[in-house]
Order: C-alpha cells, then sequence, then structure tokens
C-alpha cells in the first residue's frame, strides 16, 4: 500500500468511525440509538441516508422512507432496540409484496 493509499484509508477509517459514533440521528432527539443498531445499522445509512447529518430529524425520516430496502440485521437491531415493532416490520413487508 502507498503512503497516499495509507492516508486515504485512514482518513476513510476515521470518517467511518465518527458517523458510527454520530448515528444516533436515527433516534428522536430525546432517546439515542443503542450502539447495536448504530453498528448494525451503518452500512444502510450509508446506502441510503449518508446525505442527511446523523443528528438530524432528515435522517430518521430517509431510514423510515428506505425501511423496505434495510439489511436484515439492521431491522432486526431496531426490532430489538423498541425502535420499530415486528408487526409494522410485517405490516410493510405484506404492502411491498
Amino acid at each position: 500500500m502507498t503512503m497516499m493509499s495509507r492516508t486515504s484509508a485512514g482518513r476513510l477509517g476515521i470518517a467511518t468511525a465518527l458517523a458510527l459514533v454520530n448515528i444516533v440521528g436515527l433516534a428522536s432527539s430525546a432517546k439515542a440509538v443503542s450502539l447495536r443498531v448504530q453498528m448494525a445499522c451503518a452500512s444502510d445509512y450509508f446506502s441510503y441516508c449518508s446525505k442527511y447529518p446523523t443528528d438530524g430529524t432528515q435522517v430518521r425520516q430517509c431510514m423510515r422512507a428506505n425501511g423496505h430496502k434495510l439489511s436484515s440485521g439492521c431491522v432486526n437491531a431496531l426490532v430489538a432496540a423498541g425502535e420499530v415493532s415486528k408487526a409494522e416490520v410485517a405490516r410493510r413487508a405484506a404492502r411491498a409484496n
């Protein structure tokens, strides 16, 4: 790996770590999201909602709008954390089919 590649990779790693720490925007401002949700939903955030700041309401709306595309790991973590109910997940899945 060249010096430039290591520097770029290092910056990307730092940016990713900061984003993971800040994904608390998935929850309402009164309730922070668990580390489990942050880790399980990080790739979904980057795939669908990274244009929104993690501490804003827009990221929560974006994740909800893209709920049918979220990974099963993210959905399971959101259910376990009480962010969304199993009934809501089932209702949305039925509607998507």
